[in-house]
């Protein structure tokens, strides 16, 4: 991810955080089993609230934070790449994509109308 979804993501977790303080309500905490049997709720550490919002729907609909990741086909890659391949040109077309490291994957946040999209 770029410097600018970071930080949107930052801000997100901050604002998730402040409501989470604020509330301390069960639903939005995780349940944690300890070593000595018991449960115990906890607040997710960023990393934690990424990877909640990125895969399910409901908590990333809850805090407003949209994160899509998604392979991109050989057709967007050969567009970021400017090819044009002939159909002889195809498994060199991927080939020139792949020793000149053109992405592979799109990264797509959404924050509060805000919409950040990078490549990797």
């Amino acid at each position: 991810m770029n410097k600018e979804q970071e930080e949107l993501l930052d801000v997100a977790y901050e604002n998730y955080s402040k409501e989470y303080e604020k509330d301390n309500s069960i639903g939005m905490c995780l349940l944690v089993k300890r070593l000595d049997g018991k449960s115990t709720y906890r607040k997710p550490n960023k990393e934690m609230f990424v990877d909640l919002c990125t895969y399910d729907k409901t908590f990333s609909e809850k805090w407003g934070l949209k994160i899509e990741e998604r392979e991109l086909d050989m057709m967007e890659r050969w567009k970021i790449a400017d090819l044009t391949p002939n159909m002889e040109e195809f498994d060199f077309a991927n080939y020139m994509c792949d020793k000149h490291n053109v992405p592979t994957k799109l990264i797509t946040i959404t924050y509060n109308d805000k919409t950040i999209e990078s490549y990797e």
